[in-house]
């Protein structure tokens, strides 16, 4: 449930372009794509979704949730 609008995060070292108002693609230094990231506003605070298409089943399939963008970009990186 999305609670209230969520700013574009800024991450270092990636690119963000926005897909809708709360996902974006991550491309890395390179260009290339390395997942999307999902911000959904919580009574606690945002949380960021790491996210991957899966292929085989034709969705987005989840890696994690976390309190940073920073974190969830960490985590498309190294589950490369």
């Amino acid at each position: 449930m999305t609670i209230g609008t969520v700013p574009a995060p800024t991450v270092r070292g990636v690119v963000l372009r926005a897909v809708s108002a709360h996902r974006w693609r991550v491309l890395d230094r390179m260009g290339r794509v390395i997942g999307h990231l999902r911000a959904e506003s919580e009574r606690r605070g945002v949380r960021f979704y790491a996210e991957r298409f899966d292929l085989a089943g034709a969705r987005m399939r989840e890696l994690g949730a976390f309190w940073s963008a920073d974190e969830a970009v960490d985590c498309l990186r190294y589950l490369r």
